[in-house]
């Protein structure tokens, strides 16, 4: 069995700039997890989804996700506003 190699991918969101979230960095092996730490860094929330981040590294730096992501990447950012609201109780 081969070993599949780790990828990273972050989107942002800016309603009042773009129609849908876009792609703003992907990688594997070592990028990704440069990708993850910074993330981390910056306080950022982060979620494995192996079946998303295939799809997302299909795309383009830049691009914005297609129609038959939205609802799965709006539960994530749901998930990930929840987490944030969480902490800032907790905080």
């Amino acid at each position: 069995m081969r070993n599949k190699r780790e990828s990273a991918v972050a989107l942002q969101y800016d309603r009042r700039k773009h129609r849908a979230p876009r792609v703003v960095a992907k990688g594997s092996g070592r990028l990704a997890r440069r990708i993850i730490e910074e993330a981390r860094a910056r306080g950022i929330p982060t979620r494995e989804d192996p079946v998303l981040v295939e799809a997302l590294m299909q795309l383009d730096l830049y691009q914005e996700i297609p129609e038959e992501l939205y609802q799965v990447v709006a539960e994530i950012y749901v998930f990930l506003l929840r987490l944030r609201h969480r902490a800032s109780l907790a905080g």
